[in-house]
């Protein structure tokens, strides 16, 4: 289990939050401590609040007074509401909070249902409760907890990043925004690609596009980005997002850094030539675009075709999901780039490939082996990965990709926290 603590100055966006949460039925109050009733059972942000309000009256100086913890056990771990009550009130206990007021929320709007607890730091005489070492003190506690309900330690188990499997937005399933943040916050963390259109075909695995802004502030030129989800045609099917919902590495500037390093770094990528050969001998042993992309597919390897209205193939693109890395075609050879792919598929004119080295050769079974096996890390694409998006068009493949705890993190949360940082900052200026 993992406890996160928050500190801030806005109670009541911290209520407001959570109370949104209930209404929209992906959570509920399942616990209070020293919070008024009412005859009904049913809680209201401005009825909470009335309950902490002579804590914050008596505050003397502590500038942060409102307590934000989430208590997150794995996701496979099955806790009743009884449990979660209890985890809720021990953690309190031991963590010197018991004597305050607070209330816990469950939530279970996405696939990891965990518990929010509100309070205040401050006790009846305005005096703040100690948080010295309250790191190393939530760690401890969070392991007593596991061992006495019989939780998975979040300590013991070291997971793989790469088993980690996200799939793409559905825009019909609503909170289009959390899925959009859940794959945006991670891909400029994990692959590397030198340029817009290269970050655009990344994103379009995932039914996401973006469109770069241009204006003025106060005279000045400014330049950014807005997101949008895809349907299943690839066409636009939300409004758009602003990049700085989804944190700095999602923003024009930073990617405009990670474009350079990404330049630099797959200057000397030592998989750019197991790379090549493999679409190569995938090249010579398909007999259609479809049975091309399917062998890629087969190994990690995802294949974004650009076409024109008139069908010509004008860019090719090939993102590389064992070294987390995404090239044009013409950057891996003329062999590859899109003109051959066009006259193959367009004209029926197949250009002999040149295999590369020893791995041509039939002596060197081995090597040739390892080429030809799907890596181990891509064994979830089965039979439901390999089918295919509007196959007349970008015949983009449905694809879960490999993204470290992608489905296990609360983003609404995240934006939430970054919203009153940005709120207390307005303040001190």
């Amino acid at each position: 289990m993992i406890a996160k603590i928050g500190r801030g100055n806005n109670l009541y966006g911290a209520l407001v939050y959570n109370q949104l949460k209930v209404e929209k039925d992906n959570g509920q109050v399942l616990y209070t401590n020293k919070i008024i009733q009412t005859p009904d059972g049913s809680y209201t942000v401005s009825q909470l609040l009335r309950s902490f309000e002579l804590y914050l009256l008596a505050n003397r100086k502590t500038e942060k007074p409102v307590l934000h913890i989430s208590l997150n056990p794995d996701p496979n771990d099955k806790v009743s509401d009884e449990q979660f009550e209890k985890l809720a009130q021990e953690y309190m206990q031991k963590m010197g909070y018991t004597e305050q007021p607070f209330v816990v929320f469950k939530h279970t709007d996405i696939d990891r249902t965990h518990i929010h607890i509100v309070s205040v730091c401050v006790d009846e005489e305005g005096r703040k409760i100690s948080d010295k070492f309250e790191k190393r003190r939530s760690m401890d506690v969070c392991r007593e907890l596991e061992k006495e309900y019989c939780l998975i330690s979040a300590i013991e188990k070291k997971q793989n990043p790469q088993n980690q499997i996200f799939k793409p937005v559905d825009y019909k399933a609503g909170d289009i925004k959390s899925q959009m943040a859940s794959v945006i916050s991670h891909l400029p963390k994990n692959y590397k690609f030198e340029g817009f259109g290269t970050y655009n075909t990344l994103l379009s695995l995932f039914n996401i596009t973006a469109e770069e802004v241009k204006g003025e502030y106060n005279g000045i030129p400014r330049q950014g980005l807005v997101y949008f989800a895809l349907n299943e045609k690839g066409e636009k099917a939300s409004n758009p997002f602003k990049a700085s919902l989804f944190g700095k590495q999602a923003g024009y500037v930073q990617l405009q850094q990670h474009y350079a390093q990404s330049k630099e770094l797959l200057k000397n990528e030592p998989s750019k030539a197991l790379l090549k050969t493999t679409i190569e001998m995938s090249f010579q042993e398909a007999s259609n675009e479809r049975e091309f992309k399917k062998r890629l597919l087969e190994r990690g390897i995802n294949t974004v075709v650009r076409r024109n209205g008139e069908g010509r193939v004008y860019g090719i693109t090939f993102v590389d999901h064992a070294s987390k890395s995404v090239w044009n075609g013409s950057q891996l050879g003329k062999s590859l780039s899109a003109n051959v792919f066009n006259d193959w598929w367009n004209n029926g004119n197949k250009m002999e490939q040149s295999l590369q080295g020893n791995l041509a050769s039939k002596n060197n079974a081995t090597t040739n082996e390892e080429v030809k096996q799907p890596n181990n890390l891509f064994g979830f694409l089965d039979k439901e990965y390999l089918s295919y998006y509007h196959e007349e068009n970008n015949l983009i493949e449905v694809f879960g990709g490999l993204l470290p705890n992608a489905k296990a993190e609360d983003y609404d949360e995240e934006l939430f926290a970054n919203q009153m940082k940005k709120k207390a900052r307005r303040k001190k200026r």
